[in-house]
């Protein structure tokens, strides 16, 4: 087999990476945004029922919101420190906003979107309580970056 070239996430220094939104790679229009919640390898990581959760609230807050038709995808990083945005056609200062909204708006929420068994692959594994306060802690993050 050839070798693999790594990959842009694989080649930035995870001992350095603090919690935030840091901006990625760009590739056919589409900007990767690393929203880093945790610091790596750190031991501190989103609770596997939080993350997904998580994933439910901010992808349905996302795609509810007034730049619905630039959000690609939201989802969890494997190494539960943080997600994944990929956008089109916006700025650091247009998603940090976006993101500040759709936190905020995630923070209101009374239940998890789409949990129910015909909704989710993994319904039984939701905690409202875990991702809200994760996404308290990112929100005040965030807005420190504005």
């Amino acid at each position: 087999m050839k070798e693999l070239n790594k990959i842009p996430s694989f080649t930035k220094d995870h001992n350095t990476l603090m919690p935030g939104l840091h901006e990625g790679a760009a590739a056919h229009g589409v900007t990767t945004w690393d929203l880093r919640f945790k610091r790596p390898n750190e031991g501190d990581f989103i609770a596997q029922a939080a993350l997904h959760s998580i994933e439910h609230m901010l992808a349905t807050t996302l795609r509810n919101s007034s730049r619905k038709d630039d959000i690609v995808y939201f989802g969890p990083m494997g190494c539960r420190t943080g997600f994944y945005l990929l956008t089109t056609d916006m700025n650091r200062a247009q998603v940090n906003e976006l993101l500040n909204e759709c936190f905020a708006a995630a923070l209101e929420l009374t239940e998890v979107p789409g949990a129910k068994k015909e909704e989710c692959g993994n319904y039984l594994e939701h905690d409202l309580i875990g991702a809200k306060d994760e996404c308290r802690k990112y929100l005040e993050i965030i807005r420190s970056e504005l």
